[in-house]
């Protein structure tokens, strides 16, 4: 629905919806090259659109994971692996730097994995940058640095749409030997706007990438993007060993099952090449810069009028702004007016202790049209 605007909403392509009834009905098993080597095929060359987007080396890839929490979790655990690969003792306790403001996700990773997570501070933009980065370095003892192996950065977060500089953290990463990885599950589509392509300059320094088509690139739940500069990184770190397994193992194909922390997989990326196979990736180009002037079109429509405002000029298709005079229990009750006479469905969020409203606006038929609607209804 063009006017279903709460968390990163999914606006599938026709043509991936369709193409996603034949992958359910084949029942095909998504993990070995041997049991399904032309829907493995078809999903690495979706991989590799996104590979050159982001800038990557062409022996860049991965596979296709349920969603960025998994995407997220599967790129540290090979980080934590090739970290471990080159040291000959192990640190005492095994951390990895990221924001407060990073997805939700990253401290779910860190628990699971039993690593720390140590905070650099944003700019008052919400970023991470490399000065702040640096700061925090020098700010770490000896045993605390030990034990570092990743940055964790954010190339569009899901409360506002922020982007990290990734230029800068990139040079210190490198200079630190600390993996790079970007969760740019719902920004990273922009990387195909040149309108935004400029703000992700450094992304070609990644060590891994999350990127979810089911969020901005029109594919059907669930299909997020793990892309490693080295697979063969990943896969030492990933790939299972059993007897029955062996036959697999031994024949040096491309498993996507060796690339994340998964064993059993559906063929998930095969609507997302579809829908690119059919309209091309000059129509995926134009549909998202669509829906970023619908974001910039919206940000003056809160400007024009006086019982709202703005939280912060949108950098990628997120618009968030608060109604003047109103609490916590006046954007609740206000949403869930909205849901129930199924004008929309826009939540209330929090930024920095502040109950605000946001708008994110994935879907190209999402008009300003719509956008005035909603705003009407909060005069």
């Amino acid at each position: 629905h063009p006017r279903f605007l709460a968390f990163i909403p999914s606006a599938p392509s026709e043509a991936s919806v369709l193409f996603d009834l034949v992958v359910a009905a084949s029942s095909l098993y998504g993990g070995s090259w041997l049991e399904s080597a032309g829907a493995v095929y078809a999903e690495n060359q979706a991989l590799s659109w996104l590979v050159g987007l982001a800038g990557l080396p062409e022996a860049a890839g991965g596979a296709f994971v349920s969603g960025g929490t998994a995407g997220n979790l599967s790129a540290l655990v090979a980080a934590r692996s090739a970290a471990a690969e080159k040291r000959e003792h192990r640190p005492r306790r095994w951390a990895l730097l990221a924001t407060g403001r990073s997805h939700s996700s990253i401290q779910a990773a860190a628990d699971v994995m039993d690593v720390d997570v140590v905070l650099v501070e944003p700019d008052e933009h919400g970023r991470m940058t490399g000065s702040a980065l640096g700061r925090r370095l020098d700010e770490l003892d000896e045993e605390q640095r030990d034990g570092l192996f990743a940055v964790v950065t954010t190339a569009g977060t899901t409360n506002l749409g922020v982007i990290d500089d990734l230029e800068t953290i990139g040079f210190l990463a490198k200079t630190n030997d600390l993996w790079m990885h970007v969760d740019g599950a719902y920004g990273g589509a922009a990387l195909a706007a040149p309108s935004r392509r400029q703000l992700f300059n450094g992304i070609e320094h990644a060590d891994s990438i999350v990127l979810d088509p089911h969020k901005w690139l029109f594919a059907p739940f669930d299909c997020a993007a793990l892309i490693y500069r080295e697979p063969e990184v990943a896969r030492r770190a990933h790939t299972q060993h059993a007897g029955y397994l062996d036959p697999i193992n031994d024949r040096d194909e491309w498993n996507p099952s060796d690339y994340a922390h998964h064993l059993s997989r559906r063929a998930r990326g095969l609507p997302f090449w579809y829908s690119l196979a059919t309209y091309g990736t000059d129509a995926y180009r134009d549909a998202i810069e669509k829906t970023l002037r619908v974001a910039e079109e919206a940000a003056r429509a809160v400007a024009d009028r006086s019982y709202v405002e703005l939280l912060e000029e949108p950098t990628l298709s997120i618009v968030a702004f608060r109604r003047l005079g109103w609490q916590p229990a006046d954007y609740q009750a206000w949403s869930e007016r909205m849901l129930a006479e199924g004008i929309a469905f826009v939540l209330p969020s929090v930024f920095e202790g502040e109950t605000m409203l946001r708008l994110a606006i994935v879907n190209p038929a999402t008009t300003i049209e719509d956008i005035e609607l909603i705003l009407d209804q909060l005069a």
